[in-house]
Order: C-alpha cells, then sequence, then structure tokens
C-alpha cells in the first residue's frame, strides 16, 4: 500500500520552506517544482497542490552536475 502523501497549498508550503508565495509561483515552479512530480491540479483544476514528502525529498538530495556546472565556462 502506497504511503499517504501530504498535500500543501502554496501557503502552508512557503511556512515550511521559508520562501515567499511569490517566489515559489514566479520562479520555483515549473523550473525546479515539475507539475506531475512536486505538485498536481486536482480534478483538472486551476488549484495546485504541492506534494511534501517528494518536495522534502529533492530539497535534500545533492545537485546533479549539470546543475553544479551553470554558469562555469
Amino acid at each position: 500500500m502506497p504511503s499517504p502523501m501530504t498535500y500543501l497549498t502554496t501557503s502552508e508550503l512557503s511556512d515550511r520552506i521559508k520562501y515567499d508565495t511569490r517566489t515559489i509561483r514566479e520562479q520555483l515552479k515549473d523550473s525546479v517544482l515539475l507539475e506531475g512530480v512536486h505538485y498536481i491540479r486536482p480534478f483538472g483544476g486551476r488549484k495546485i497542490l504541492y506534494l511534501w514528502e517528494r518536495i522534502e525529498k529533492d530539497m535534500v538530495r545533492p545537485p546533479a552536475i549539470n546543475t553544479l556546472m551553470q554558469g562555469v565556462a
């Protein structure tokens, strides 16, 4: 049986990761936080619910080498 997921609104996620809600919506969503991986749109609607366990897991994972090499000439 799959473990239960914790669904968070943008505001609730903001409280947990200490990023402003605007930063989450404008900078993290769709670049770091990916639809279908880190968040869902229940019932095909506009509302977004973030999947806490997946976000938490990826926050503590070391970055990939290509991420570390960005900006290095």
